[in-house]
């Protein structure tokens, strides 16, 4: 698999959150408990070994967002909307969506889409770097598709090794980050891809990668 695409059902939202009669019924140790399930469901994305796509097909709210940001890649409809709502709720997001959206926008808008309630559009996200793309409701797929084609017109390994280099590099300092790359780098040199994509360069025709 080269790319996975992640989207809402119909057109009204990409996922409106998190069930608001569960998180009502939770007491600590049950609040403790499903942070660290949907932080974990976030993750699995996040370090995923293919890119995730998420093609935001309307409101990404609360745990929704959460979710998108956890994906590699967005392409947003004109009608989206990215929000953080929980404080009404008297919490806070707490799948990640502290953490993803602070390190995509800067602390002072994040902390604005969560403490005054400000969604972004899909102009405003794009703007900000939250999206990739944004195209009009009926075109979403098509331009998710897009992306995603124009993904696996590259050498795989090197697309996986650059999701791990970015994401795994976010999680730790620097110079970790800067030895990761290195090594992964190195590795790549093992694989029969490079020759391929080096040699299709220099002969001047596409490359024909086999992922090894």
């Amino acid at each position: 698999m080269r790319a996975a695409i992640l989207t809402g059902a119909g057109r009204e939202a990409f996922c409106a959150g998190t069930d608001i009669a569960q998180i009502a019924a939770l007491d600590e140790a049950g609040a403790r408990e499903a942070s660290r399930r949907g932080q974990e469901v976030c993750d699995r994305i996040e370090l995923c070994n293919v890119p995730v796509i998420a093609a935001v097909n309307g409101t990404a709210a609360g745990g929704g967002c959460e979710l998108a940001l956890a994906c590699h890649l967005r392409v947003a409809a004109t009608s989206a909307t990215f929000s953080l709502p929980e404080s009404k709720l008297g919490v806070l997001p707490a799948y990640g969506g502290t953490q993803r959206l602070a390190r995509a926008v800067g602390a002072g808008r994040a902390l604005a889409a969560m403490l005054a309630g400000d969604a972004l559009t899909a102009e405003e996200a794009l703007r900000l770097g939250v999206v990739n793309r944004v195209a009009e409701p009926d075109q979403l797929m098509a331009e998710a598709e897009s992306l995603a084609r124009a993904i696996d017109e590259h050498a795989p390994l090197a697309v996986r090794a650059c999701l791990e280099a970015v994401t795994r590099g976010a999680r730790a300092p620097l110079e970790e980050g800067l030895a990761l790359e290195a090594e992964l780098f190195a590795r790549l040199f093992s694989t029969e891809d490079v020759r391929e994509g080096t040699r299709a360069f220099l002969e001047k025709r596409k490359p024909v990668f086999k992922g090894k």
